[in-house]
């Protein structure tokens, strides 16, 4: 048997009304009744009422969704409505749009089709842009200060500061200048990963060199110890260098960053695993795991974890280190998963594949 076009309506995600050349509701779909909070009936008991009557939204003046657009009269060959906000009788925002529906270009209007869809996708999507600008205002003042205060200090200052003394602010605005421009390309790789244009030059990469090299860099920089271990037999990996590179940096700063005591990195060969039963084919990989000593992630929140933008703590950061992680390593093909630590803290493991295993 077909479906009744009450049934299709109701079917549909967003929520539909339409309404005949006599101005009239013919059909409501329960999610619209819902919305427009329409009783006991629902949809049912809307049938016949004017559509003026029916659509209860309003705008932050207090017009009319109906007296806005007159849907049956202006011009006479307009075909629809673009979507706007609106306001349910609830207070909450819906996204509103409409077709109108004529025999002919210049006939009179015969059918109006409304659409409603909840506002809380775009709200999301603008908590979003607010969070950015926020972590961007935020993450950009301290090393901007920093460089500006510097260099206006040796501006003003010039011939009464000690070669030692000039050393020291130049070496600060360095290092300010590289943080503002690591967050620049965090932000970059960040709208790539989300955009799907995220762009890898793999190769077979030493990843004991990678990982060596970002672990001394680190250990310069930090009084807290930072131990590695390179397991033996370490194969190399289809890796983009500098991507790599950007994984082991994050996973390693966020154990300086959030945990406590040494952050100890460990590398090693696994194996591939052939299919069973309970899991599928493990291709042939190298393990990264950076653990540390403090207090762990709840189980409940590793999840959220790798998400644009959170944190957890007082200790800062843009939220974007372990997103781009995520995004990073399963761009090549890999995973990354969050467990315990043995003896506490967090263990945050790699695992990162020897052949092209990219997602296509």
């Amino acid at each position: 048997m077909d479906p009744s076009a009450q049934d299709v309506v109701d079917a549909l995600p967003d929520g539909v009304l339409l309404a005949g050349p006599d101005e009239r509701v013919e059909l409501v779909s329960s999610t619209a009744a819902r919305m427009l909070g329409l009783g006991p009936d629902g949809g049912a008991g809307a049938v016949g009422r004017p559509l003026r009557e029916v659509l209860a939204l309003r705008d932050t003046d207090g017009q009319t969704w109906y007296d806005v657009h007159c849907p049956f009269a202006g011009i006479s060959t307009r075909t629809g409505v673009p979507e706007q906000s609106w306001r349910l009788p609830d207070g909450s925002e819906v996204l509103v749009t409409a077709r109108l529906h004529r025999a002919g270009r210049g006939r009179p209007v015969e059918r109006v089709a409304v659409s409603l869809r909840s506002g809380r996708g775009r709200a999301r999507l603008d908590r979003d842009r607010s969070d950015l600008v926020a972590t961007v205002a935020h993450e950009l003042r301290s090393p901007l200060t920093g460089v500006k205060g510097f260099v206006q200090a040796m501006l003003n200052r010039w011939d009464k500061l000690s070669d030692e003394q000039k050393k020291l602010m130049l070496t600060t605005v360095h290092a300010d200048s590289d943080r503002l421009s690591r967050l620049i390309a965090e932000l970059l790789d960040v709208a790539r990963i989300d955009t799907g244009r995220l762009q890898l030059h793999p190769r077979p990469t030493d990843v004991a060199t990678v990982v060596g090299r970002v672990v001394e860099s680190i250990s310069a920089g930090t009084a807290r110890p930072v131990e590695l271990e390179l397991r033996p037999d370490l194969p190399r990996v289809s890796a983009d260098p500098d991507k790599l590179t950007q994984v082991v940096t994050n996973l390693v700063e966020n154990g300086l960053r959030h945990g406590e005591g040494t952050v100890r990195v460990t590398v090693e060969h696994l194996a591939a695993e052939p299919a069973r039963p309970e899991h599928p084919e493990v291709a042939e990989s190298v393990r990264i795991t950076v653990d540390d000593q403090g207090t762990g992630i709840p189980e409940e929140l590793r999840r959220q974890v790798f998400t644009k933008f959170w944190k957890h703590g007082a200790r800062g950061g843009s939220g974007l280190g372990l997103y781009i992680v995520g995004g990073l390593t399963r761009a090549h093909g890999g995973d990354v998963v969050i467990d315990d630590a043995p003896g506490g803290g967090a263990r945050i493991v790699v695992r990162w594949p020897v052949e092209d295993h990219r997602t296509r």
